[in-house]
């Protein structure tokens, strides 16, 4: 296959950079150039809720002039994403207006958790030692300026993954009106630190054996090698990076500025860099350091690649999204039996309905999530358990997928047990997911009501929790879904109850769902 040549853009919260790769099935993701530019957009988000028109105005320049490298590259294709400064931006949409008419990019805002799988996505460019450190216990700290990702690994599956307000910015905003000495700021930052990690380590670190800590973020690797640690194949020990914490920290901003040539403006946020990493270095007991140098550049070539089957991946990443969700679900005490059989019958119906429903494999994955769900809301309230499962899972992120994506599966959850209302589904995320139309408001609900009608006939088929219909088969044939079940015990309660789903089912989709049980010999 040819080589291409790609450019991705990140608009971050501290910088906004540019990064030209090479993308081919031989040599993999190839970094030619990168560009960056420090700005302050989280300083003016997180302090006063908007960007700024002078910021908007810089920004216009600076993109403008990747925009002309880009074109001196030639390259084929980009990608440019916005994160957090410009998540919480009250003015985001002007402002991306603005980018877009000025400069002719388009720049798509996207989640916490969207991010989070796009940095883990250019870690697993590095397969072999990605697919080897995750094999024991391993957590990932993603560590950015707005906030700091956590993720737990266990023998390749993932095992949660944590959103911390302990982005370097951040912590310097909150401290920069405390007026102390660098020793008492460390000590401040580290309060902060383990305050926020506190309830991580009760819930998610009990008797959970961590030994490798993968480290992401900006010039952690080049501080060490600057500093004189040892540095083997971009790992160490994790008493070489406590030796580099207490050399650092004995340092004065302006000794930190003529050191390592940076200015004064970054060098007020490595310091909390550097105290995140030592105490999640401390608390998970991790014994090896891997910093693989990835930044979100990286990570937007190798999911272009990946999407474009440019590259292949030996770890699976949709894994990682429903491994996350059924800790969830485990979580809020979900019925772990019953949701086995419902992921069986969804998926089914799913693959016999493929020529009449017109959803995709997304929507396929958006479903499974939905149905590992869809009974977390009993946790709180059994008698009102469709509108808490909806709050549950708007209030927590999970990795890879967009807000749009989360609010589809809290609505399908929702619709579930209650009559579904194609005026009152209300959406608070952008409808533009990357790589589609415009998409509006209707098609999303029809989204939402196709998903809700095959969660409700196979929950139907489940009616008793005990997996009756383990054996069915399914066709359509004359306009009928046709389920056919060789058990021989009493299926009254599930033919009554997906009788009661056949009506809305048949709305939907035009296809009427039959039950057959084979006739006894």
């Amino acid at each position: 296959m040819a080589v291409q040549t790609f450019a991705a853009i990140a608009v971050g919260s501290f910088e906004l950079e540019l990064g030209i790769y090479e993308l081919s099935a031989r040599n993999g993701v190839r970094r030619v150039d990168e560009v960056r530019h420090v700005i302050g957009l989280g300083k003016d988000t997180y302090s006063n809720g908007k960007i700024s028109y002078k910021l908007v105005e810089e920004m216009c320049r600076v993109l403008e002039d990747f925009v002309k490298i880009m074109n001196t590259y030639k390259v084929t294709d980009y990608r440019a994403y916005a994160t957090s400064a410009m998540r919480e931006a009250r003015n985001k949409q002007i402002v991306l207006d603005q980018i877009r008419v000025r400069t002719g990019l388009n720049i798509r805002v996207i989640s916490n958790s969207e991010q989070r799988l796009i940095s883990y996505k250019g870690i697993a460019s590095k397969a072999a030692e990605f697919n080897r450190i995750i094999q024991e216990g391993a957590a990932i700290l993603d560590m950015g300026y707005g906030s700091a990702q956590i993720s737990l690994f266990d023998k390749d599956a993932l095992v949660t993954t944590q959103n911390l307000p302990l982005g370097a910015l951040r912590i310097r905003s909150l401290l920069e009106r405390i007026p102390a000495t660098a020793q008492l700021h460390r000590q401040q930052i580290e309060e902060i630190v383990d305050n926020e990690l506190f309830t991580f380590r009760k819930m998610y670190l009990k008797d959970r054996e961590i030994t490798n800590l993968i480290g992401i973020g900006d010039n952690i690797l080049y501080l060490l090698r600057q500093i004189g640690q040892r540095v083997s194949g971009d790992c160490l020990e994790a008493g070489a990076l406590m030796r580099f914490y207490d050399l650092f920290t004995g340092m004065t901003l302006d000794q930190i500025e003529e050191r390592f040539g940076v200015t004064a403006e970054y060098a007020s946020l490595l310091l909390p860099a550097v105290v995140v990493y030592k105490r999640v270095m401390e608390i998970t007991g991790a014994k090896l350091f891997w910093l693989p140098g990835i930044r979100l550049c990286d990570g937007i070539a190798a999911e272009y690649g990946q999407e474009k089957k440019i590259l292949k991946f030996g770890h699976n990443f949709e894994n990682d999204i429903l491994a996350a969700s059924r800790n969830m679900a485990k979580r809020y005490k979900c019925h772990l039996s019953h949701n086995q059989y419902l992921e069986q019958y969804a998926g089914a119906i799913f693959d016999s309905m493929k020529k009449y429903h017109g959803l995709n494999s997304r929507d396929r994955l958006l479903l499974q999530i939905a149905v590992i769900l869809h009974a977390c809301g009993k946790f709180i309230s059994m008698r009102n358990s469709n509108e808490c499962a909806y709050n549950i899972i708007m209030s927590t992120e999970i990795i890879g997928l967009s807000h749009l994506e989360r609010e589809i599966i809290a609505n399908v959850v929702r619709y579930n047990i209650r009559d579904f209302d194609y005026d009152k589904v209300q959406l608070e995320a952008d409808l533009h997911p990357y790589g589609e139309e415009q998409v509006s408001q209707n098609d999303i609900t029809i989204r939402i009501a196709k998903l809700t009608a095959i969660l409700r006939l196979a929950n139907s088929m489940d009616r008793g929790h005990s997996g009756k219909l383990a054996d069915c088969r399914m066709s359509v044939r004359d306009g009928e879904l046709v389920v056919t079940t060789g058990y021989k015990g009493d299926l009254s309660l599930e033919a009554q109850s997906f009788a009661q789903k056949a009506d809305f089912f048949e709305e939907i989709f035009g296809v009427r769902p039959i039950l057959k049980q084979k006739r006894r010999s």
